[in-house]
């Protein structure tokens, strides 16, 4: 005992979905597996083929390899700990993995608003400036908006995770969630967390709302720029080269407010994990495929990558 009620944590339990019977989470796991894998399988695709097609070494495709390594790395911090719970191998975390584990959910999450909000500028540029997109898109240019994008996850996520973990935790030490995420581990708290969650209201205005605003302001422009072309093909064509970005974005955000910004007598916590699934287990899944079938450029690459390899094996045999 620390004092009074206080007692030092040295582990937490994910209660994930252990209401549900076990029939239900054995195939639950099954779902999340597969889901997991073709997640990993497609953003490392993407990755591989848009280093290895030259005709995919443009800014857009530049920041799609970035969004599928976030990706990946954003699975592989929520997912395999999941997988765990579900068949009841480990439901307890430590001290440290936990806050870990919160430190990159925070990171990627973060990062993600703000590669997401950059990709809506490369598209911005590209439909408004055609002519000038190559000068204003170089590779200098690129490099300093995906560091742009990579870096405000960094102090977000050492402030809310250092400041978060540094209260006393007091009573259960069952988290009602499958990750540890913000909300259900400062109900463990003991302890006035006013200030921490006036930060945290803040926090998400800022860093995942004014992404949020530059997109919205990207595509009004280029919902403008779009109807002043005259032919009905070029619009198409215009259009064709950013609905899949804003797919994934409207996918992101509507999963996003759902979970976070619903009334609390409407956000129950079995409806709030669910919702939580969409963004963190099944959108990163859905961005490589809509990139893939939305994008004739990307499926011409994945057949002329595939066409490559095996000749190349047909050589070596």
């Amino acid at each position: 005992m620390a004092g009074g009620n206080w007692t030092r944590v040295e582990e937490f339990i994910l209660m994930s979905f252990s209401s549900l019977p076990t029939e239900i989470q054995s195939l639950l796991f099954l779902t999340f597996l597969i889901i997991y894998l073709v997640t990993l399988m497609g953003n490392t695709l993407i990755i591989l083929v848009t280093l290895a097609d030259p005709m995919l070494h443009s800014p857009m495709y530049f920041f799609l390899r970035n969004l599928s390594f976030l990706e990946i790395g954003f699975n592989l911090v929520i997912v395999p700990k999941m997988l765990g719970t579900l068949l009841a191998w480990d439901t307890t975390i430590s001290f440290l993995g936990c806050a870990t584990q919160m430190y990159f959910f925070f990171f990627f999450g973060v990062d993600e608003c703000f590669l997401l909000a950059t990709m809506a500028y490369d598209r911005y540029v590209a439909i408004c400036s055609p002519l000038h997109y190559p000068v204003i898109m170089n590779q200098r240019t690129r490099a300093k908006l995906a560091v742009a994008s990579w870096f405000p996850g960094f102090p977000v996520a050492t402030v809310q995770t250092t400041w978060l973990f540094s209260f006393p935790f007091c009573g259960t030490n069952k988290v009602n969630h499958f990750f540890c995420d913000s909300p259900p581990v400062l109900r463990l708290v003991c302890a006035d967390t006013a200030l921490f969650e006036i930060y945290a209201i803040v926090g998400t205005i800022l860093f995942v709302m004014t992404p949020c605003l530059l997109i919205l302001c990207s595509y009004t422009r280029i919902a403008a720029a779009i109807l002043k072309i005259p032919s009905a093909k070029g619009k198409h064509k215009a259009f064709s080269t950013c609905s899949s970005h804003l797919l994934v974005v409207s996918l992101f955000y509507v999963s996003l407010s759902l979970t976070y910004f619903r009334p609390k007598s409407n956000n129950s916590p079995e409806s709030k994990k669910l919702l939580s699934l969409s963004y963190t287990v099944v959108t990163p899944m859905l961005n490589p495929i809509i990139y893939s079938l939305r994008n004739n450029e990307v499926k011409n690459a994945f057949g002329r990558t595939f066409r490559k390899a095996l000749g190349l094996r047909n050589c070596i045999s």
